[in-house]
């Protein structure tokens, strides 16, 4: 190999690497923002996840797109309104294969007519794919480090549940 293109090689490599940083981290903030625009459907959950995707939620473990979909759709239903932020995003990429880690701060208006608000804040851990569509989260973990304000009554059969469950 020349050296004209070994330089080519390590340019388009390098292309690549920011390329799937700027397309991972717009999808983390877009699925991040769409949880306070309120629409989830089949298409909202094929956007940013794998059909085998396992997630790791204050509200219990699901396996499988569509479980996620259920549950993020019954959770948010315990909020009036919500503003999730996320924040300094470590991205690592390796191959078709990478690891996102971040903080998450998250505001709540219950939906019970109280008004009362709860604040929650942690650190989300996902694994992504590239997959035919681009990059998916195949596996996502929200760790809550804290909390203030009145949390919801979460129901009986929303509640946290082991893994495989």
């Amino acid at each position: 190999m020349t050296s004209t293109e070994s330089a080519t090689a390590a340019m388009q490599y390098q292309l690549q690497y920011l390329t799937d940083r700027a397309e991972i981290g717009d999808l983390m903030d877009r699925c991040l923002r769409s949880l306070d625009e309120g629409r989830f459907d089949e298409e909202w959950a094929r956007a940013f996840h794998t059909e085998d995707v396992t997630a790791e939620m204050p509200i219990g473990t699901v396996h499988g797109r569509g479980a996620l979909l259920a549950r993020v759709r019954a959770g948010m239903a315990l909020f009036d309104r919500t503003v999730h932020l996320g924040t300094n995003p470590v991205i690592e990429i390796d191959g078709d294969r990478a690891t996102v880690r971040g903080a998450q701060l998250s505001t709540h208006v219950l939906a019970d007519g109280s008004e009362e608000v709860f604040v929650s804040a942690g650190h989300t851990d996902s694994t992504l794919v590239r997959t035919a569509d681009g990059w998916r989260i195949a596996a996502t973990s929200l760790r809550i480090v804290w909390t203030r304000g009145t949390p919801p009554r979460v129901p009986a059969d929303l509640g946290a549940q082991a893994p495989g469950a």
